[in-house]
């Protein structure tokens, strides 16, 4: 007797093959409910995969350009007036021991334009800054075509743009003897730079030497920015006494920043918006679970002769609703398997265009099957039951 019992135990082999049999037989609708589900698993896979993606491109591009960037800036005096930095301010920044590299820009009252036809209101937002030698090292940036400042073009009427005031200008390209209007005068050009990614204001701005502003522009030789790197390991200290240093006299006067930390706070808050998406991915996960559990009450209502069958032939009852929630979390598991393979192809190609690394996180694409796995076990449970409560004589009789 125990011998008999026993071998009435479905093996995870014959299980399968017995819990496949809906799967195979109906094949595209098998297929349609699983995709609601592969759909809200691919979405959660695709946004935690990009997320991460994302934030580690960008936090290597910080590791590139570095954390020890200070810049101080001139600010508001107890007037409300705009404050001046001292000429000697750099100099003086320059004789704290842990920093390394000190450079800076002066903002002049002249606009830069296209032609001396465009009317003085169209500025396309652009500066023009009068600009130290080695500023480009200091900000992590350089010359994507032409070349940057040198010690005899600084003297003269000669400009380099930033890379957003080139492209607002229509200039992709220098050519010999190439102008810009700036201050009521021609500049010729020399160069166009790459993206400053942590200064981008010098992005939208026209550069030109400081003995340049002076001469042409009535520039009055007071730095408004100064860029300064420091010791990785002496951020903090150098920040602390960034103001008092630069305006000894008004250090409340004096703004100091780090634009690295916006950069941080940028991949921060990308991360904030995922529970929206992940949101949108829980509703297609719902959709999906009411599909399977829909699908699997009309299969049991279908498949009565084959339950009446087996049951006069010795399955139990414990059988029958096996199969049915065997079923249903197959169908739910082929969904999600779906899902996590289109969630990390489209988090893959995206990356690849974007030259960021990678980055599929394992609680994505495993949160993503046993998402699937609850889902069916949920979805087909009522149904198992459904079909295990039906006696043989009742399932043959409505054939």
């Amino acid at each position: 007797m125990t011998a008999g019992i026993a071998s009435r135990r479905l093996r995870p082999g014959d299980l399968g093959r017995v819990a496949s049999v809906g799967l195979r037989t109906r094949k595209l609708r098998a297929g349609l409910s699983a995709l609601g589900i592969a759909i809200g698993v691919a979405a959660i896979v695709a946004v935690l995969g990009l997320s991460s993606s994302s934030q580690a491109g960008l936090l290597a591009e910080i590791d590139r350009l570095g954390t020890n960037l200070l810049t101080v800036t001139n600010g508001q005096n107890l007037l409300g007036d705009t404050a001046e930095l001292p000429k000697a301010a750099p100099g003086m920044i320059s004789r704290i021991g842990p920093v390394t590299q000190t450079q800076y820009t002066g903002t002049t009252s002249a606009k830069a334009y296209r032609s001396a036809l465009i009317p003085d209101i169209n500025t396309n937002a652009l500066t023009v800054q009068a600009a130290s030698l080695g500023l480009l090292p200091t900000i992590a940036t350089s010359v994507a075509q032409g070349r940057y400042l040198n010690a005899a073009t600084a003297t003269q009427p000669v400009a380099v743009l930033g890379a957003t005031a080139a492209q607002r200008l229509g200039i992709d390209h220098i050519y010999p003897g190439e102008r810009i209007w700036i201050g009521k005068q021609w500049f010729y050009l020399v160069g166009i730079l790459n993206p400053a990614v942590l200064a981008p204001e010098i992005d939208t701005a026209a550069l030109v030497g400081f003995t340049a502003a002076e001469k042409y522009l009535d520039f009055d030789g007071h730095p408004s920015t100064i860029y300064v790197r420091s010791d990785t390991d002496q951020v903090d200290a150098v920040q602390s006494v960034l103001g008092a240093t630069a305006n000894p006299e008004s250090p409340s006067d004096v703004n100091v920043s780090q634009p690295s930390a916006a950069l941080v706070a940028r991949a921060k808050a990308k991360s904030a918006l995922n529970g929206l998406f992940l949101g949108l991915g829980a509703v297609s996960l719902l959709v999906g679970a009411v599909g399977v559990a829909n699908i699997m009450v009309i299969s049991v209502l279908e498949r009565r002769s084959e339950i009446g069958l087996r049951r006069a032939l010795g399955a139990t009852k414990g059988h029958i609703r096996l199969q049915f929630l065997a079923e249903a979390i197959m169908l739910a598991l082929l969904g999600g398997a779906i899902g996590v393979g289109l969630g990390a192809l489209s988090t893959a190609v995206y990356a690849s265009a974007k030259h960021w690394a990678i980055v599929i996180p394992a609680p994505a694409w495993a949160g993503g099957l046993g998402a699937a796995l609850v889902i069916g076990a949920i979805a087909g449970l009522l149904p198992a039951l459904r079909a295990a409560r039906m006696s043989p004589t009742e399932a043959l009789w409505t054939v």
